[in-house]
């Protein structure tokens, strides 16, 4: 019998591409008129800050998919180094972040076009782009990672326009009236406590680097998927920062914008005029579906991996892997199915659900890696071994826990609520079928022969 396993057919800049999608670009710009107010006119160092805690958690989970190289990401490192019941809970409370920024996306382009096309109901654009999106994912991982660069290509050609047109103001004596300033960093009013809050805010804009580790079984070599979480923060950190401190040139405070919650139509209206606001909303629109082309693929690549180590039920149909698409068609199709629930709700209360699930997940990475180069392989008898097994990690443990200090209460409500539903979905599931889910192995062959798939799962009788 033939093994079908997950099609090994993405390189390194496919991978980082589908983790820049995931990033979302052109977040800076929705969220500027926010953060600006926030820090008191720091938005640089806001993600700067940011941009350092998550480049010690980005070499955290480089680590642990050298030792796993497995799509299961903070669940397959939780469950492997520390135990299998927590790790499950780990994974649980991650699908909350991960199985919701699909819908979140789809909750964005419904907002986008009701504005523009106000007379069609807004459940005609979530249907259309779900169908989409989940059409491209189940059809191949390479098509949509194809898709997926052009988009976030647009959109990344559209933020050096906008910091060409900004420089054109800046030269002309608007705002700080040059680009070489250290204001936009720092000037008097602003504190660190309020650029810590500020980093809060925008650190969720680098959420999509972690979730490279998703594609690892579909990584054609699988030792660039480490090299690919670090290149795509460090791509996608140099593009906040440098547009954060073109755009803080340009836009000292928010005294020119009329909504400040998301001013991304008026900055490029101010600095290009009507034309180049329509092709600036474009490369937004356009980022916000890459986003949910990468978000929605790798979210389907969790529920695989939970369904083929058989936490998640029905088993079969999350595990099953399509024979010649070579893809996890029955999870791409649930996730789709949830994201058609952006029909209704409002982006605030779904946004204030995800930052919980992404917590515990960068939190346990980095405490995986104690585990297991420190409690299972005892390596800590060396001063280098004592910084990069435990010093780095505990410190990236730390601002992570920062984080959580001020993390939303309603983030925090919903996520323990979401934890207890996992804690009580495994001892039903553990009754209902005689065994404890947490305490299943991993059957994916973390170290075994990387060009060999792992054993086939059937599609479900019933099916």
């Amino acid at each position: 019998m033939s093994t079908i396993g997950l099609k090994r057919s993405l390189g390194l800049w496919g991978i980082i591409g589908l983790g820049l999608g995931y990033m979302t670009p052109t977040v800076l710009f929705d969220t500027f008129g926010i953060v600006s107010i926030e820090t008191g006119g720091a938005v640089p160092t806001a993600y700067l800050v940011a941009l350092v805690v998550m480049l010690f958690t980005a070499i955290s989970y480089g680590r642990m998919s050298r030792v796993f190289p497995s799509a299961g990401s903070a669940y397959t490192y939780t469950r492997e180094t520390i135990h299998p019941r927590l790790g499950f809970l780990v994974g649980w409370a991650a699908l909350l972040d991960y199985l919701l920024l699909p819908l979140v996306n789809a909750l964005i382009i419904r907002l986008y076009m009701t504005s523009l096309f106000p007379e069609v109901p807004g459940w005609i654009w979530v249907v259309l782009i779900v169908a989409v999106v989940t059409g491209l994912n189940i059809w191949s991982v390479s098509s949509t990672s194809r898709v997926n660069t052009v988009l976030v290509s647009f959109a990344v050609v559209m933020i050096v326009a906008f910091l060409a047109l900004a420089v054109v103001e800046l030269s002309q004596g608007v705002g700080t009236g040059t680009l070489f300033t250290t204001e936009t960093f720092h000037h008097d009013g602003v504190h660190p406590a309020a650029v810590l809050t500020g980093a809060t805010v925008v650190c969720f804009s680098f959420i999509g680097f972690d979730a490279i580790t998703m594609y690892a079984e579909e990584a054609r070599d699988r030792s660039v998927v480490p090299k690919a979480i670090v290149l795509t923060l460090l791509i996608g950190g140099a593009i906040f920062l440098v547009s954060a401190h073109v755009a803080q040139a340009v836009f000292p405070d928010v005294s020119r914008f009329e909504v400040t919650d998301d001013p991304l139509p008026e900055m490029a209206m101010l600095v290009g005029g009507k034309v180049f606001q329509l092709l600036f909303v474009s490369a937004a629109f356009a980022a916000t579906v890459a986003s949910g082309l990468a978000s929605h693929a790798s979210v389907s690549r969790l529920l695989h991996v939970m369904g083929r180590n058989r936490v998640i039920h029905p088993a079969s149909l999350f595990a099953y892997v399509h024979p010649t698409r070579r893809t996890p068609v029955f999870a791409i199709a649930i996730v789709g199915a949830v994201s058609l629930l952006a029909i209704t709700p409002s982006l605030e209360l779904v946004a204030s659900m995800i930052n919980f699930g992404a917590l515990v997940a960068f939190t346990f990475v980095n405490l995986s890696v104690i585990a297991h180069f420190v409690w299972r392989r005892r390596e800590f008898r060396t001063p280098k071994q004592v910084a990069t097994n435990i010093v780095l990690p505990l410190v990236s443990t730390l601002m992570t826990g920062v984080l959580w200090s001020f993390l939303h209460r309603d983030a925090l409500v919903f996520g323990v609520i979401w934890a207890s539903l996992g804690v009580l979905y495994a001892v039903v599931m553990g009754r209902v079928t005689g065994r404890r889910l947490t305490d299943v192995r991993l059957d994916d062959t973390s170290d075994a022969d990387p060009d060999v798939d792992p054993e086939p799962v059937a599609a479900p009788a019933a099916l």
